[in-house]
């Protein structure tokens, strides 16, 4: 059973060291949301905002996050949704259902960064079309930022 079942957000540009329960911090600098765990156990859940992560969105009121936050690596295993600033428990998943997500969740990864890559790569060879002259070198820093992190739980 989830101790929170709405959740504050709050746009910052550091996260605090100090986490208040029932908050959502946002950070769009370093693209991404923390929060304590909606369970109540007090573990920090940090979920990055990236092609192959979470997405947010904001309607001018509230905060929704998608894909599910699954915290499969901390002992509550608790698993919900925040829509609407409302957090909503999802169905436990099984350990087969975990294994499956994380393979699935690396090869999002190794496919979505190794086609930045080569297009980076492309870059330094004269190129006619430009239209990706930018974007690939601003992922592979968020990836560079995100792999020297620990990550969210997903």
């Amino acid at each position: 059973m989830l101790r929170h079942t709405r959740l504050e957000h709050r746009f910052v540009h550091h996260v605090p060291e100090r986490l208040e329960p029932g908050v959502l911090y946002i950070s769009m600098d370093f693209a991404t949301a923390v929060h304590r765990c909606c369970c109540g156990c007090g573990e920090e859940i940090v979920t990055p905002f990236t092609p192959t992560d979470w997405r947010m969105t904001f309607d001018g009121e509230t905060i929704s996050l998608r894909p599910s936050v699954g915290n499969w690596n901390i002992p509550c295993r608790s698993h919900y949704v925040i829509e609407r600033s409302r957090v909503i428990e999802a169905l436990p998943w099984s350990d087969d259902e975990i294994a499956n997500e994380r393979h699935r969740d690396k090869e999002a990864k190794e496919s979505f960064y190794d086609v930045a890559a080569r297009a980076e790569v492309n870059q330094s060879a004269p190129a006619t079309d430009t239209r990706f002259d930018k974007a690939p070198s601003v992922w592979l820093r968020i990836r560079s930022w995100v792999t020297r992190k620990p990550t969210g739980t997903k």
